[in-house]
Protein backbone atom coordinates (compact mmCIF):
# COMPACT_ATOMS: atom_id res chain seq x y z
CA UNK A 1 0.00 0.00 0.00
CA UNK A 2 2.79 2.69 0.64
CA UNK A 3 4.21 2.00 -2.14
CA UNK A 4 1.33 2.52 -4.13
CA UNK A 5 1.06 5.79 -2.43
CA UNK A 6 4.69 6.62 -3.18
CA UNK A 7 4.31 5.86 -7.34
CA UNK A 8 0.80 7.95 -7.38
CA UNK A 9 2.80 11.05 -5.99
CA UNK A 10 5.64 10.72 -8.10
CA UNK A 11 2.60 10.12 -11.30
CA UNK A 12 0.80 12.68 -10.23
CA UNK A 13 4.52 15.17 -9.46
CA UNK A 14 5.34 14.20 -12.62
CA UNK A 15 1.79 15.39 -14.37
CA UNK A 16 2.01 18.52 -12.43
CA UNK A 17 5.59 19.36 -14.35
CA UNK A 18 4.15 18.14 -17.46
CA UNK A 19 1.84 21.23 -17.50
CA UNK A 20 4.76 23.69 -16.59
CA UNK A 21 6.56 24.95 -19.85
CA UNK A 22 9.68 26.57 -20.55
CA UNK A 23 10.33 29.83 -22.85
CA UNK A 24 13.18 31.55 -23.65
CA UNK A 25 12.81 35.27 -23.82
CA UNK A 26 13.02 36.45 -27.82
CA UNK A 27 15.91 39.36 -27.74
CA UNK A 28 13.93 40.93 -31.13
CA UNK A 29 10.56 41.49 -29.71
CA UNK A 30 11.44 42.35 -25.82
CA UNK A 31 12.10 46.13 -25.25
CA UNK A 32 11.73 47.42 -22.01
CA UNK A 33 11.61 51.18 -22.26
CA UNK A 34 11.05 54.22 -19.59
CA UNK A 35 10.10 57.43 -19.39
CA UNK A 36 11.35 59.86 -16.97
CA UNK A 37 11.44 63.78 -15.50
CA UNK A 38 13.29 66.41 -17.36
CA UNK A 39 13.16 69.23 -15.26
CA UNK A 40 9.93 69.40 -15.19
CA UNK A 41 9.97 70.45 -19.07
CA UNK A 42 9.07 66.85 -20.94
CA UNK A 43 9.49 63.39 -20.14
CA UNK A 44 12.31 61.57 -21.63
CA UNK A 45 11.70 58.05 -22.75
CA UNK A 46 14.81 55.33 -23.79
CA UNK A 47 14.73 51.97 -24.01
CA UNK A 48 17.16 48.95 -23.68
CA UNK A 49 18.16 47.51 -26.63
CA UNK A 50 19.55 43.48 -25.39
CA UNK A 51 17.26 41.53 -23.35
CA UNK A 52 17.62 38.34 -22.43
CA UNK A 53 16.02 35.60 -19.86
CA UNK A 54 13.76 32.59 -19.36
CA UNK A 55 9.82 32.51 -18.10
CA UNK A 56 8.52 29.64 -17.06
CA UNK A 57 4.65 28.57 -16.54
CA UNK A 58 1.90 26.65 -15.77
CA UNK A 59 -1.28 28.30 -16.49
CA UNK A 60 -3.24 25.63 -15.21
CA UNK A 61 -1.68 25.56 -11.59
CA UNK A 62 -1.42 29.19 -12.30
CA UNK A 63 2.27 29.59 -11.12
CA UNK A 64 5.04 30.93 -13.20
CA UNK A 65 8.71 32.27 -12.60
CA UNK A 66 10.42 35.04 -14.68
CA UNK A 67 14.16 35.81 -14.86
CA UNK A 68 15.07 39.00 -17.27
CA UNK A 69 18.53 40.52 -17.38
CA UNK A 70 19.01 43.54 -19.20
CA UNK A 71 22.00 44.90 -20.53
CA UNK A 72 22.62 48.47 -19.31
CA UNK A 73 25.11 49.40 -21.79
CA UNK A 74 22.03 48.99 -24.69
CA UNK A 75 20.07 51.75 -23.24
CA UNK A 76 18.65 54.10 -26.35
CA UNK A 77 17.12 57.58 -25.92
CA UNK A 78 17.24 58.29 -29.38
CA UNK A 79 20.49 60.70 -28.84
CA UNK A 80 24.11 59.56 -28.38
CA UNK A 81 25.12 62.30 -26.13
CA UNK A 82 22.45 61.16 -23.73
CA UNK A 83 23.43 57.92 -24.32
CA UNK A 84 26.69 58.48 -23.80
CA UNK A 85 26.00 60.50 -20.42
CA UNK A 86 23.59 57.96 -19.13
CA UNK A 87 26.07 55.04 -19.47
CA UNK A 88 28.48 56.59 -17.42
CA UNK A 89 29.12 57.00 -13.65
CA UNK A 90 26.67 59.17 -12.55
CA UNK A 91 23.59 57.20 -13.54
CA UNK A 92 23.66 53.77 -15.12
CA UNK A 93 27.92 53.33 -14.19
CA UNK A 94 28.05 50.32 -16.95
CA UNK A 95 31.54 49.71 -16.14
CA UNK A 96 30.73 48.61 -12.43
CA UNK A 97 27.19 47.43 -13.33
CA UNK A 98 26.48 46.18 -16.96
CA UNK A 99 23.26 44.08 -16.28
CA UNK A 100 20.01 44.79 -14.39
CA UNK A 101 17.74 42.35 -13.60
CA UNK A 102 14.04 41.57 -12.48
CA UNK A 103 13.15 38.64 -10.64
CA UNK A 104 9.80 37.36 -10.30
CA UNK A 105 8.54 36.21 -6.78
CA UNK A 106 4.60 35.60 -7.89
CA UNK A 107 2.70 35.30 -10.69
CA UNK A 108 -0.91 36.70 -9.99
CA UNK A 109 -4.07 35.31 -12.11
CA UNK A 110 -7.48 36.91 -12.63
CA UNK A 111 -8.91 33.84 -13.78
CA UNK A 112 -7.45 32.53 -16.91
CA UNK A 113 -5.49 35.71 -17.28
CA UNK A 114 -1.96 36.77 -16.13
CA UNK A 115 -2.26 39.95 -14.49
CA UNK A 116 0.20 40.72 -12.51
CA UNK A 117 4.21 39.63 -11.28
CA UNK A 118 5.67 40.56 -7.90
CA UNK A 119 9.22 40.41 -8.34
CA UNK A 120 12.50 42.13 -7.50
CA UNK A 121 14.07 44.41 -9.45
CA UNK A 122 18.33 45.18 -9.14
CA UNK A 123 19.54 48.07 -10.44
CA UNK A 124 23.09 49.88 -9.45
CA UNK A 125 23.35 46.87 -7.02
CA UNK A 126 20.35 47.34 -5.00
CA UNK A 127 17.31 45.09 -5.19
CA UNK A 128 13.69 46.44 -4.59
CA UNK A 129 10.55 44.68 -4.68
CA UNK A 130 8.92 46.27 -7.92
CA UNK A 131 5.07 44.69 -9.17
CA UNK A 132 4.71 44.40 -12.67
CA UNK A 133 0.84 45.19 -13.81
CA UNK A 134 0.03 43.04 -17.11
CA UNK A 135 -2.38 45.03 -19.60
CA UNK A 136 -2.03 42.49 -22.26
CA UNK A 137 -1.30 38.43 -21.87
CA UNK A 138 -1.91 35.79 -25.33
CA UNK A 139 0.14 32.81 -25.91
CA UNK A 140 -0.28 31.22 -29.58
CA UNK A 141 1.22 28.88 -32.13
CA UNK A 142 3.67 31.28 -34.01
CA UNK A 143 3.03 30.55 -38.07
CA UNK A 144 6.69 30.93 -38.57
CA UNK A 145 8.28 29.49 -35.27
CA UNK A 146 6.29 26.27 -35.14
CA UNK A 147 5.45 26.33 -32.08
CA UNK A 148 4.09 27.78 -28.95
CA UNK A 149 4.73 32.09 -28.51
CA UNK A 150 3.82 33.60 -25.55
CA UNK A 151 3.70 37.47 -25.35
CA UNK A 152 3.16 40.48 -22.66
CA UNK A 153 3.08 44.08 -22.23
CA UNK A 154 3.42 45.14 -18.62
CA UNK A 155 4.18 48.52 -16.49
CA UNK A 156 5.74 49.45 -13.28
CA UNK A 157 6.53 52.90 -11.66
CA UNK A 158 9.24 53.17 -8.83
CA UNK A 159 11.52 56.11 -7.82
CA UNK A 160 14.81 55.35 -9.11
CA UNK A 161 16.03 56.91 -6.21
CA UNK A 162 15.47 53.90 -4.11
CA UNK A 163 18.13 52.23 -6.56
CA UNK A 164 21.21 55.24 -5.93
CA UNK A 165 20.52 56.61 -9.40
CA UNK A 166 19.98 60.17 -7.65
CA UNK A 167 21.66 62.12 -10.61
CA UNK A 168 19.93 65.54 -11.19
CA UNK A 169 17.69 65.47 -7.96
CA UNK A 170 15.57 67.42 -7.05
CA UNK A 171 15.76 69.23 -10.34
CA UNK A 172 14.56 65.99 -12.35
CA UNK A 173 11.58 64.15 -10.62
CA UNK A 174 12.91 60.48 -9.26
CA UNK A 175 9.78 58.80 -10.62
CA UNK A 176 10.09 56.13 -12.86
CA UNK A 177 7.19 54.28 -15.84
CA UNK A 178 8.65 51.51 -17.17
CA UNK A 179 7.32 49.34 -19.73
CA UNK A 180 8.20 46.47 -20.66
CA UNK A 181 6.88 44.37 -24.13
CA UNK A 182 8.04 41.17 -24.01
CA UNK A 183 7.74 37.93 -26.43
CA UNK A 184 8.84 34.29 -25.23
CA UNK A 185 9.09 31.48 -27.46
CA UNK A 186 8.11 28.01 -26.00
CA UNK A 187 11.73 26.06 -25.57
CA UNK A 188 12.20 22.79 -27.05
Amino acid sequence: MKKQIIIATLLAASATSAIAASYNIDPSHTYPSFEADHMGLSMWRGKFDKTSGTVTMDRAAKTGTLDVTIQADSIDFGFEKMNTHAKGADMFNIEKFPTISYKSKHFKFDGEQLVGVEGELTMLGVTKPVSLTVDRFKCIMHPRYKREVCGANATAEFKRTDFGLNYGTPAFAPEVRLAIQIEAIKAD
